[in-house]
């Protein structure tokens, strides 16, 4: 059987008991590596669960799902997801391959940060269309999640945005000249984020959000040294410092904000006194 098991968000502890011990009976393990990492390095979860883990990047999913399925109609096959493995990211095609191949699937669901980024106290029944921010190139100013952001807006709902991750990428010209050279990882921050979302908006000029917009920037979801910072878009294109390392995610409040949300939510504010004002002029349920 091919195993898809979530791994949470943080660190080796945040695995199930159903998912360790999945881990530990199956004869191959797989760490996908490159839609999300963990706050820990790959020794550490081996070192965990007991078991020598190989390391499955984008090219090996994609390109080489065969040898991850290899006999996994006859032997446990353990594939390990950070976070949940159909929450922000899915892996339809690596399940559709296998039942191709009539090998039986089962997952073993975790924590996501869909569901997480309610610890910034925001109703999670309140959250529109997820969005994807990814990094701009020169020339390059992908802007999908504008309109999406836009239809969150009109029904008053919150946009989770979720922040690119480059890791074992290859340049342009090295990708042109076929030469298997890597990129530094990198890792995109809310400051980034706010900053590409308040240039999309100066180009397309419809009002959908602003440098006044309220957003709550989160680092380390789950993880022991969580850091949530609310403001104004333009307040967090300087909060990187604040927030501290990757892993980065950032909310666009939406207008129908209950009182409650508003209230947990102002603990993180960078100025309280500017987010009351703005919250209570554009943000309260109406």
């Amino acid at each position: 059987m091919l195993y898809l098991v979530g791994l949470g968000l943080s660190d080796e502890t945040d695995i199930t008991v159903k998912g360790l011990e999945v881990v530990k009976k199956a004869s191959r393990v797989y760490l996908e590596a490159y839609t999300s990492i963990l706050l820990v390095d790959q020794s550490v979860l081996e070192a965990y669960y007991g078991r020598s883990i190989m390391v499955a990047d984008r090219e090996m999913v994609e390109s080489n799902s065969d040898e991850i399925l290899r006999d996994a109609a006859n032997v446990d096959v353990a594939f390990l997801v950070v976070g949940d493995p159909f929450g922000a990211t899915t892996h339809t095609d690596l399940v559709l391959r296998a039942r191709e191949l009539g090998i039986p699937t089962r997952t073993i669901p975790n924590a996501s940060i869909m569901s997480a980024i309610g610890a910034t106290g925001l109703q999670l029944y309140n959250f529109g269309q997820t969005v994807s921010m990814v990094f701009f190139l020169e020339g390059w100013k992908p802007a999908s999640f504008y309109d999406r952001i836009k239809e969150n807006r009109d029904i008053g709902l919150h946009t989770l945005i979720l922040l690119d991750i480059k890791v074992k990428e290859q340049s342009l010209d090295n990708m042109a000249r076929g030469r298997k050279i890597y990129e530094p990882p990198r890792y995109m921050t809310v400051g980034t984020c706010a900053r590409q979302m308040l240039e999309i908006e100066e180009e397309k000029g419809q009002g959908v959000y602003g440098p006044d917009s309220l957003a709550v920037g989160a680092a380390r979801v789950g993880g022991k040294t969580e850091k949530f910072v609310a403001g104004t878009l333009k307040e967090l294109c300087e909060a990187d410092d604040l927030l501290g390392p990757p892993l980065h995610s950032m909310v666009l409040l939406g207008r129908r904000t209950h009182e409650l949300e508003h209230e947990y939510v102002r603990e993180f504010a960078v100025n309280k006194e500017t987010w009351d004002k703005i919250w209570q002029a554009e943000y309260q349920q109406k």
